[in-house]
């Protein structure tokens, strides 16, 4: 059960420090992070729970990267429904703490966003569906290109975690206009379940796309990274 609790730990930090950010700090006056602070806290969620629970689960805190390793011969498929699982129930604890926290100020509004993915009206940007999705695929995509080429056993070792969290960050400096970036629909589902309505009905779209994403983002490595002498 080791590493199923540590996915729920990892996802659980990964939505609490992601969203956290963007719910609590983003806006804060005078101080705000803005859209290089949220971008950035997500990039050290994955960084520092990939130095701390990386040798346990391997740190996917993400069903679409889950499915992805499995797609390029890296995980097995036996291990993915209890690993979505936990990262799934992992988001969902991590934005009900996020709600208790951020209705302890007088005059917050759920329905306002809560850091929930969408499009349309609901994309920060006023981004269609079409790039949205298409954005969500992509983002994902290149992804899971970072994650299966610096955890390769040809790359250097030790730096696979900054790659991918520094990834994740240049992957939220880019979408976070189109759908508040997703690219993880634990994620997208750990705060979409409190704000309901709209943000549940938009949520096929962050698990559709990433998963593709994902799935394409194997296929890519394997004909890219493919060693021809193994």
């Amino acid at each position: 059960m080791k590493p199923y609790f540590a996915e729920f730990i990892g996802t659980f930090w990964l939505v609490l420090g992601g969203c956290g950010s963007a719910v609590v700090s983003a806006a804060f006056p005078n101080v705000g992070i803005g859209l290089l602070g949220v971008a950035l806290a997500f990039g050290l969620t994955v960084l520092t729970m990939a130095y701390a629970i990386g040798h346990i689960s391997g740190c996917h805190l993400n069903p679409a990267v889950s499915i992805g390793l499995w797609a390029g011969g890296r995980f097995p498929a036996g291990k993915l429904p209890a690993y979505i699982v936990a990262q799934v129930l992992g988001g969902i604890v991590a934005g009900g703490i996020l709600y208790l926290i951020a209705t302890g100020k007088a005059g917050f509004d759920v329905s306002a966003g809560f850091a929930s993915n969408g499009y349309g009206s609901h994309s920060p940007g006023g981004y269609s569906v079409t790039a949205a999705l298409l954005s969500e695929v992509v983002m994902t995509m290149m992804f899971l290109i970072i994650i299966l080429g610096a955890t390769d056993t040809r790359a250097p070792q030790g730096f696979a975690p900054l790659a991918i969290g520094l990834g994740l960050t240049l992957i939220h400096l880019i979408s976070i206009p189109v759908t508040n970036t997703s690219v993880n629909p634990a994620r997208s589902t750990g705060v979409a379940v409190y704000v309901g309505g709209w943000a549940l009905e938009q949520l096929w779209l962050f698990w559709v796309a990433p998963i593709i994403g994902a799935v394409l983002g194997a296929v890519v490595y394997r004909l890219v990274g493919h060693d021809s002498k193994t």
